[in-house]
């Protein structure tokens, strides 16, 4: 998720139900697409995708069941929430088997409607920050695992606390001293050159002697990439 405000696709054909959840969704700050039917969500999603959906469904044409599976076909990350009069449990086992995250019964309430997509949104971030990519560079913090294409990668866990730092700062000069203060803490009274040797031995783990990857400034300090 990206720090412009959330886009939040909202798809029901009854338009008072559409016409509430887009005047309240933007008075909460997010930005709202309002579609009436799936085909025009399907559009939407495609013209500028959203980090939430909205979905009824009793739609006309194609329903909000398949509408959720086509939806999240296309992007695995977005929080979908299924808003609907039906109340049968075997409704809402088949949203979420479909690829529903969450799911609430007409009538609702609108500020339980807007804790259940911050709730999402907050698992999402949490889920983003741990797997950071770089090309083909992986790091699982979850899973404590680095993987560059096929290979896994050892790191003892100062090594790993570094290239986890550079890659949350993609393309950013890190100095030795922010390199020590954030994997060694503040009070680490060491010479800097353990960053080097540390760096060094990160590179050759990472197949990285041409220094493509974890790039040298010199004078400044260290980057991943460009």
């Amino acid at each position: 998720m990206n720090g412009d405000r959330i886009r939040v696709l909202v798809v029901d054909d009854e338009e008072s139900i559409r016409d509430l959840l887009t005047i309240g969704l933007q008075h909460r700050g997010y930005e709202v697409v309002p579609c009436p039917d799936a085909e025009a969500a399907l559009e939407a999603a495609s013209r500028t995708p959203p980090e939430v959906a909205i979905l009824d469904i009793m739609l006309p044409g194609m329903d909000g069941l398949d509408l959720c599976r086509q939806l999240r076909e296309r992007a695995p990350d977005l929080f979908i929430l299924m808003l609907t009069a039906r109340d049968a449990v075997s409704d809402r086992i088949q949203g979420l088997e479909l690829g529903a995250d969450d799911y609430l019964v007409k009538p609702f309430d609108f500020d339980e409607l807007v804790a259940r997509i911050r709730a999402g949104i907050r698992r999402l971030k949490r889920e983003e920050r741990a797997v950071l990519r770089f090309g083909d560079l992986v790091l699982d913090d979850t899973a404590h695992r680095v993987t560059r294409g096929e290979r896994t990668i050892a790191l003892t866990a100062k090594e790993f606390e570094l290239l986890r730092y550079l890659m949350r700062h993609p393309g950013r000069v890190l100095s030795k001293s922010q390199i020590i203060a954030e994997v060694w803490g503040y009070q680490y009274p060491g010479d800097e050159n353990l960053v080097e040797v540390h760096m060094y031995s990160l590179r050759e783990k990472l197949g990285d002697r041409e220094k493509t990857i974890i790039q040298t400034v010199r004078g400044f300090g260290y980057r991943l990439g460009d």
